[in-house]
């Protein structure tokens, strides 16, 4: 593999918003990822700098790490949320131990079936291991069957809470953990 594993610099929130529209124009994006691309397209760019700035080498809170390739191009991406306990998370449920999040999970399709996002999950969950939590989640649709293999695939299980969905009451997602080793 020819790639860098590494964290976003904030400033490279050009990069990151490309491969975010991107990732949002997949044809399962719809099950993956909670936004659409147009709403996404549509945010100003200081909104582009924040979440960099946020989830940079060197945040406390978040972390986004990327796959390079050669030419320097991002072909891979996964987020990671330190959740801290006693707050209350993103749907609604109390977090009760310090955990990971994974979220934003992509990685270019011609760049898929070689391993990559086994090497960024490793590269996720070393940081959220490094920084105390006790598990780490994420959350699928229960329609997204290629990622829950994967899930299952790299040791996470679903723990049965279940997520509604937003004006969606026929779907629902459901949170997959996977334990500190």
């Amino acid at each position: 593999m020819n790639y860098v594993i590494r964290s976003i610099r904030a400033d490279e929130w050009p990069a990151a918003k490309e491969l975010r529209l991107t990732a949002l124009q997949d044809p399962v994006a719809h099950l993956a990822f909670l936004e659409t691309y147009e709403e996404a397209v549509a945010r100003p760019d200081s909104f582009w700098q924040e979440r960099a700035a946020g989830a940079c080498e060197g945040a406390d809170k978040a972390q986004t790490i990327i796959a390079e390739g050669p030419d320097g191009r991002w072909v891979g991406t996964v987020t990671v949320l330190l959740e801290e306990p006693g707050t209350i998370d993103w749907a609604g449920f109390p977090v009760e131990r310090k955990q990971g999040h994974v979220v934003g999970v992509f990685v270019r399709p011609e760049e898929r079936g070689g391993g990559l996002t086994e090497v960024l999950f490793d590269a996720a969950l070393e940081w959220a291991w490094a920084r105390g939590a006790e598990r780490t989640r994420l959350i699928v649709h229960e329609d997204n069957g290629r990622a829950s293999r994967f899930y299952r695939r790299v040791g996470f299980v679903p723990s049965g809470l279940v997520v509604p969905l937003d004006g969606r009451p026929d779907e629902k997602e459901l949170e997959f953990v996977l334990e500190r080793p």
